[in-house]
């Protein structure tokens, strides 16, 4: 084996090893991004919460003394007992927290008065807010569990039980390190109250070693009966009595509750009372114990998990906030100046220059194993109606492209054949072989209209024009695949090519139909390598050089799209990553003077903007529509997201309008929202991290069928012919 053929294999293996890296991190991305929502969800759903409380039943196999006796029962051994809190004592209790904004007040009056409490915390509550559960142990309160998210426990199994005790109590661990051995059922009242159904969870919470602490004095704060109202329910009926009494410092607004504790506070404390935490009030040992090694660590990873996912949310949240902004801006934008740029083409007189442009041009088509494809490429050059000579560029073919040239035997068809060496270099060898000063690129799988190269050379007769962007459209839109392309050509080639017309900096000339000036070519230096996507950096420079970009929109050139999933990733994986790099090369631009400044500050931010930033943040609003779906609120997340689809609908209609297409193709717009664009998140997403990576991408060349084989019979209105616009390259457009 040669040394040359070494290093090839060598290079193969290398590639070999990092393409899956490349395919495996937006996997990962994606999965740990639906975690985190999904773990955002849990926690946060009220739609996932079991709301239903059962009523009132019959307690014929509750123990008489149950009922009759204190507000705090131990059912952990053979007989169950309770317990009453001593005269002149005070447990507060505060349920369902905590909560970020009340349940500080609370803890801030508490410790004025130098009280202590009891907090039953949710789990949901307690693993989204740690650091008010370590304050509340840290401050000397006692923390119980109180389910992870407040179900009636009398409509669980013991394995639901199980669940809801092991989550609230992971959680706990997790926010404070600690574990408790209280809990409060949801929905409780009374020892009085309680029925077969609540006795036979009460018992079952005592098996497992919890004690139960109801309440004998509610204030009913829940309510919101107004302060006085609060602290006469929660002062003992008799005086001097002890009492555990119910109060919330989560579940919406408790200010009622903080100014009537700051009241009841201050009048028991006048009176003698103390205010302890339970065990405290009982004389027993603290219900806490820390929590160590794994369950300690479990824990921490549970909340830890939990607050990345608030933080995630967060920024999606933000993300979308972008995204929202930058979708109706880009819609404002380009129907606005697509209006103004329609009316402005169609105004009577208008023509690029005194005299049409009558002097041949070459058309060059380079072709690397374009064997289905050239012959109807070449036979729908000779049809043209403008003088022209063909210069196909063989490119190292070797599946007899070049002999089916030749054998043709067509007129001013020329073949110049040259070992592979990529586009950019044929393109480059073609021009060299150019006999005339207008010089028309086309790709060997495209077709060009009769009318096409006339229309695309017209605006040369003005003098500041350098090159000058075609219309591609989709040959094989009978796919849905095919049909989804043709979407989102038709609509970057009518709206957003108006928009950059206006604005003057059009980022792409399509390799599918474009034509350049000669002179522009040599004064850039041509066609280079240094991209993947020549033809956007053959545009850039040519702004930079100060020539106008000009659009041809009756220049229609037919193309093949990508028939499978599979080569569509594999052609705009090549886009994607070739923008980027063009951008870069290019960015200088920014901080230079004249139209090179004028372009590096206009051109290219929103070349970021609505190419880079945009598509990437795009299937937001399709992951929070799942997350609406599934965790709510629904009905508020539908209409937003229908209200989206309608805008891009309407700029979509108003796009086919302009390019004179039928509106059936726009019955997959929904589905190609829900799908299409989620596939160019991902190519888009790889090449950002083959950008970072340091990566590398080699051409791919995609397997053509021919079957766009002549160009569609267009009919196009005399006066339009005449006409011309600027643009960008719709293959470049990301759908959004």
């Amino acid at each position: 084996m040669s040394r040359a053929s070494r290093r090839r294999a060598a290079h193969r293996k290398q590639r070999n090893r990092r393409l899956p890296l490349r395919y495996l991190l937006p996997s990962l991305l994606l999965v740990a991004v639906a975690v985190m929502l999904l773990l955002r969800g849990y926690v946060h759903s009220e739609f996932l919460a079991d709301h239903r409380v059962r009523p009132p039943g019959d307690n014929d196999r509750v123990p008489r003394e149950i009922l009759e006796g204190g507000p705090v029962v131990d059912a952990r051994g053979e007989k169950p007992v309770t317990y009453e809190v001593p005269d002149r004592t005070i447990v507060l209790t505060f349920d369902d927290g905590p909560d970020p904004e009340w349940t500080p007040k609370v803890l801030d009056k508490l410790a004025e008065y130098d009280a202590h409490a009891v907090f039953f915390v949710t789990g949901t509550m307690a693993s989204r807010h740690p650091d008010l559960v370590r304050r509340m142990v840290a401050e000397g309160h006692e923390v119980g569990l109180h389910t992870f998210n407040h179900p009636d426990l009398s409509y669980q199994d013991p394995s639901g039980i199980d669940r809801q005790l092991s989550q609230n109590q992971l959680a706990l661990v997790g926010a404070a390190g600690v574990r408790t051995s209280l809990f409060r059922p949801p929905y409780s009242s009374h020892t009085h109250a309680l029925d077969n159904e609540s006795w036979r969870v009460t018992e079952y919470i005592g098996r497992h070693g919890y004690i139960t602490a109801f309440n004998d004095t509610d204030s009913k704060d829940w309510a919101r009966p107004g302060v006085a109202e609060i602290v006469e329910r929660a002062t003992p009926k008799k005086p001097g009595d002890g009492a555990i009494v119910l109060l919330h410092d989560s579940g919406g607004d408790r200010s009622q509750t903080v100014t009537a504790l700051d009241r009841l506070l201050s009048r028991l404390t006048s009176q003698g009372y103390e205010f302890a935490n339970l065990t405290e009030a009982l004389n027993a040992p603290s219900a806490h114990t820390p929590a160590t090694g794994l369950e300690l660590w479990k824990g921490k990873a549970f909340v830890g998990a939990v607050g990345l996912s608030e933080r995630l949310t967060g920024v999606l949240v933000v993300g979308l906030a972008v995204i929202g902004s930058l979708v109706l801006a880009r819609f404002g934008l380009m129907l606005a100046l697509s209006a103004t740029h329609a009316r402005r083409v169609r105004k009577r007189g208008f023509a690029w220059g005194r005299n049409p442009v009558t002097e041949p041009v070459t058309v060059l088509v380079p072709a690397y194993n374009e064997a289905k494809c050239i012959a109807n490429t070449v036979r729908s050059l000779t049809a043209s109606d403008h003088p022209i000579e063909v210069v196909v560029v063989d490119d190292g073919s070797r599946d007899g492209t070049a002999d089916i040239v030749e054998s043709m035997g067509l007129p001013n068809v020329r073949v110049v054949r040259q070992a592979n060496a990529g586009k950019p270099a044929a393109l480059n060898n073609g021009i060299a072989h150019a006999s005339h000063d207008i010089i028309v690129m086309m790709d060997g799988d495209t077709v060009f209209e009769p009318t096409t190269v006339r229309e695309l050379v017209q605006p040369f007769a003005d003098p500041r024009v350098g090159a000058v962007a075609g219309n591609a459209k989709v040959g094989n839109r009978d796919t849905l695949i095919g049909a989804w392309q043709h979407i989102e050509y038709v609509m970057g080639f009518n709206l957003d090519r108006r928009m950059y017309d206006m604005l003057q900096c059009m980022p792409t000339i399509p390799g599918a139909v474009g034509a350049f000036r000669r002179e522009a070519l040599e004064r850039v230096g041509g066609m280079s390598e240094d991209t993947l996507a020549e033809d956007t950096d053959i545009t850039m420079a040519i702004h930079r050089d100060g020539w106008r970009v000009v659009y041809a929109e009756n220049a229609r050139a037919w193309t093949e799209a990508p028939e499978s999933v599979r080569q569509l990733w594999s052609q705009r994986y090549r886009w994607s990553y070739g923008t980027m790099q063009a951008m870069w090369k290019h960015r200088r631009a920014v901080i230079e003077r004249g139209p090179s400044g004028r372009f590096g500050r206009v051109g290219l931010p929103l070349v970021s903007l609505f190419m880079v930033i945009a598509p990437l943040l795009a299937p937001l609003i399709d992951v929070f529509l799942l997350y609406g779906l599934v965790f709510g609120p629904t009905k508020e997340t539908v209409v937003a997201w229908l209200g989206v689809l309608a805008v891009q609908g309407v700029c979509a209609a108003y796009a086919f309008r302009l390019d004179r297409e039928p509106m059936t193709h726009l019955i997959s717009l929904p589905l190609q929202q829900v799908l299409y664009r989620q596939l160019m998140y991902v190519v888009l997403l790889q090449s950002w991290i083959t950008a970072l990576t340091g990566g590398r991408l080699r051409w791919q060349k995609l397997r053509r069928t021919g079957v766009v084989e002549a160009a569609p019979v267009t009919t196009v209105p005399a006066q339009g012919r005449r006409r011309g616009e600027h643009s960008h390259d719709p293959e470049k457009s990301a759908l959004v």
